[in-house]
């Protein structure tokens, strides 16, 4: 969340700043923020007060029992003062909890250098690799994986309903494959710590990460427990530190981990419906870094370049893409799009997503570190990036080394893992 103290110091500031998410709602939102700051304050100012008083006249009143002196119009006052310092705690922990529960709401700033605008000011910083050229008509992935047997759309939706793919045969093995060799990049080349975390994760790792409580409708929930099922393996990973003070010695610190996720809400209605594009439960590597705040924006660059050499070495080309602030996720500062090509749809599709969190998410989880022993505790710096998404990568690996004959080639990073450089129509 946002610094309380940063809206007193700097209440234009942070105005004109989340002004740039294009978001009317949020002026309103800062207006009852600074109200309830300030009466907030004010009810402290004058709960202190009154218990130094009352500190006074307990002195005051052990003073004339010890001599002997009547105290009667002293504890009266007492148990008054008493009276109104509870309903005065009680106001504290009433306005808390509004400006909690606002707070809770209120986006992360964008940072200075994201560019201003809604997602068609966002921009293409680079394109990497050469689109394919084919000598006849591409064939969507959809098509595709019903001929080589890699997938059953249909009998995944009579399992679970739309939007939950089955893989079969040398599909499954394909999942598999692509998700040894991204663990093995990540971690072997790229220095990252693999966990396994829980696909359900509790309310307060929701919240810590700023999925809750504004995205909780896109969501899956198990009433009874309470429990969610993770959207993205950022929510666990990043909620291992959760109230947790780090050492300074051992930032930055990369842990990666793949997962299943699972998102209620897949895009608009009607849109991107066919195949893999919008899915409710999908396969994903997911890379979490820990910073010192002055090395995140160097942070940022790192963990990008280790989702884009994923998509090198796979041979897909790519586009990094800087986000506009009115196209930026709720709880990022800055966010980098990596956009694979796919012949067979004809379009870029999103399939990698790297964040830099500033100390939003750390404020959420209290996360802190020390850069000495015994210094003071500082906020950490959060980032995240898809290392990669499964089902858009499989669509442009699929789309993209389709052949005439209906073969696809396998990319010769994957197949050590898959065991074989070609995948064949069924007879």
């Amino acid at each position: 969340m946002i610094d309380i103290k940063l809206l007193r110091q700097d209440a234009d500031g942070v105005r004109a700043g989340l002004a740039r998410r294009l978001d009317p709602a949020l002026d309103q939102s800062l207006d009852r923020l600074a109200v309830l700051d300030r009466r907030r304050r004010e009810v402290l100012t004058r709960s202190e007060r009154l218990k130094a008083q009352r500190n006074l006249a307990s002195e005051e009143v052990a003073r004339r029992k010890k001599a002997g002196q009547p105290a009667d119009d002293l504890l009266a006052d007492l148990k008054r003062t008493a009276e109104e310092a509870k309903a005065l705690d009680a106001e504290v922990s009433q306005v808390e909890a509004e400006l909690d529960g606002i707070l809770q709401r209120v986006p992360n700033l964008p940072l200075a250098v994201v560019p201003d605008g809604d997602a068609s000011a966002n921009a293409t910083v680079k394109e990497v690799g050469r689109l394919p050229e084919l000598s006849f008509t591409a064939r969507p992935h959809w098509e595709l994986g019903a001929a080589l047997g890699l997938f059953d759309l249909a009998r995944g939706a009579k399992l679970s309903g739309a939007g939950f793919p089955l893989f079969t045969g040398t599909g499954a093995r394909l999942v598999r494959a692509l998700k040894n060799f991204l663990l093995d990049l990540h971690t072997r080349e790229h220095g990252y710590m693999e966990v396994s975390p829980p696909l359900l994760v509790t309310r307060a790792s929701m919240t810590g990460t700023g999925q809750l409580p504004k995205f909780e409708d896109d969501l899956y929930r198990t009433t009874e427990d309470d429990l969610f099922l993770i959207p993205t393996a950022e929510v666990p990973v990043t909620n291992i530190y959760r109230d947790e003070i780090l050492e300074g010695s051992s930032l930055p610190l990369g842990l990666c981990a793949f997962t299943p996720c699972f998102r209620r809400e897949a895009g608009a209605a009607g849109k991107d419906t066919r195949g893999l594009i919008r899915v409710h439960q999908f396969d994903k590597v997911e890379l979490v870094r820990f910073c010192r705040p002055e090395d995140s924006p160097d942070q940022l660059e790192t963990m990008t370049r280790h989702a884009e050499t994923a998509l090198e070495r796979l041979d897909i080309p790519y586009r990094r893409v800087a986000l506009a602030a009115g196209d930026t996720g709720f709880a990022s500062a800055r966010t980098f799009d990596l956009e694979v090509w796919a012949a067979g749809v004809g379009g870029w599709l999103e399939a990698s997503s790297a964040s830099t969190f500033t100390d939003f998410q750390a404020r959420r989880a209290n996360i802190r570190f020390r850069r000495e022993p015994g210094q003071k505790p500082e906020f950490v710096h959060t980032l995240n990036a898809s290392g990669v998404a499964f089902p858009r990568t499989l669509i442009a690996l699929l789309e993209n080394n389709q052949q005439a004959d209906g073969s696809v080639r396998v990319p010769p990073a994957l197949v050590p893992y898959l065991g074989v450089d070609r995948l064949i129509p069924r007879g």
